[in-house]
């Protein structure tokens, strides 16, 4: 019997999101919808620029949002994940805890630093631009990685940011192998436009050769395939994966399976945020398929999940909400 629906390898970040004009976020040279990667001073200076701006302050790092979700409907994960022995630190522990998450952290002592963050700057038209100072996670390794948890797992989960760090990228790869030797289910997310611009490789080696899911957006897989045309992009993208989610905004989702293709509808929302949709999503499709249900039925969760984080500003929903989008599944299902 699996122990873990999920076992999920990722950055882990505390996130500050910040609402700006598209005049504020061009002063401060932040590059729209994409995540930049920031060192210390260029974070100095991005947080002088907001100083005086409201912000709120959540766990996030994508991986991380996908396993709280996944948890706070009801399935079992485990996150692996680094973080340093600073205030921040402790709050993203004491976070994945409260939402049900079991980590490595509560085994292994944080090293000194400083935890990463990510600023969010979110713009009046729903976008999302991030700039993310890895801090402690840049130096995640194989360390973090807890072998026998991995092979009672269901699905084993890469994080594609982590093709951004030679030593996350071993640690991801490591667990691969690991996951696929007991038998578990891979699944990776190509992330952001910049992970495949400037990390292709080590995304590349994420989805191998025989990856169960893969989750993009339309814009990531255009990059990927180096194309704007539907039919190419699909055809493409059905070569990576037995399962692949291929997330449109309003437009739903198209569910690839070889030459197989379902079109699941968005939820109706008027997305003002769209930060963490796509980790919801993979958070509450992979929730459905451990539990069972179809690769349709675990997308039309996905979508209603999304469309609530995006309806509203921040990375994640708050348990209740969940539980409530769970009971609106089963009736979904009785229909």
């Amino acid at each position: 019997m699996s122990h873990y629906d999920l076992y999920a390898i990722g950055n882990a970040l505390v996130d500050s999101e910040y609402e700006v004009s598209d005049a504020q976020l061009q002063s401060m040279g932040v590059e729209k919808r994409h995540m930049t990667l920031i060192d210390a001073e260029r974070r100095a200076a991005l947080l002088a620029a907001v100083h005086g701006m409201h912000s709120r302050r959540t766990g996030g790092g994508s991986a991380g949002n996908t396993v709280v979700a996944l948890a706070q409907l009801g399935g079992r994960a485990f996150y692996s994940c680094r973080v340093a022995d600073d205030e921040l630190g402790a709050f993203y522990r004491e976070d994945l805890i409260a939402n049900g998450v079991a980590t490595n952290l509560t085994h292994t002592k944080s090293p000194e630093g400083q935890t990463g963050i990510c600023m969010v700057m979110v713009t009046p038209d729903a976008e999302r631009s991030m700039s993310t100072f890895l801090g402690a996670t840049a130096d995640i390794d194989h360390t973090a990685l807890h072998p026998k948890d991995i092979a009672k797992a269901k699905v084993y989960y890469m994080e594609g940011y982590l093709s951004a760090s030679p030593t996350g990228l071993d640690a991801a790869l490591k667990g691969r192998a690991i996951a696929k030797e007991a038998g578990v289910k891979l699944a990776t997310t190509l992330s952001d436009m910049s992970m495949i611009n400037f990390c292709r490789p080590g995304l590349e080696a994420m989805v191998g050769d025989d990856l169960d899911y893969l989750f993009c957006n339309e814009e990531e897989a255009q990059v990927w395939c180096g194309s704007k045309d539907l039919a190419t992009i699909t055809a493409q993208m059905a070569q990576l994966a037995k399962v692949v989610c291929l997330t449109r905004s309003a437009k739903g989702c198209i569910v690839i399976e070889g030459d197989q293709q379902t079109e699941v509808p968005a939820a109706q929302v008027n997305a003002i945020d769209t930060n963490g949709a796509g980790d919801m999503f993979a958070g509450a499709f992979l929730y459905a398929v451990t539990q069972g249900h179809s690769h349709a039925q675990a997308a039309w969760l996905a979508n209603q999940a999304a469309g609530m984080v995006v309806s509203q500003y921040g990375n994640r929903l708050q348990r209740q909400e969940l539980h409530d989008l769970k009971r609106q599944f089963e009736k979904h299902l009785a229909a």
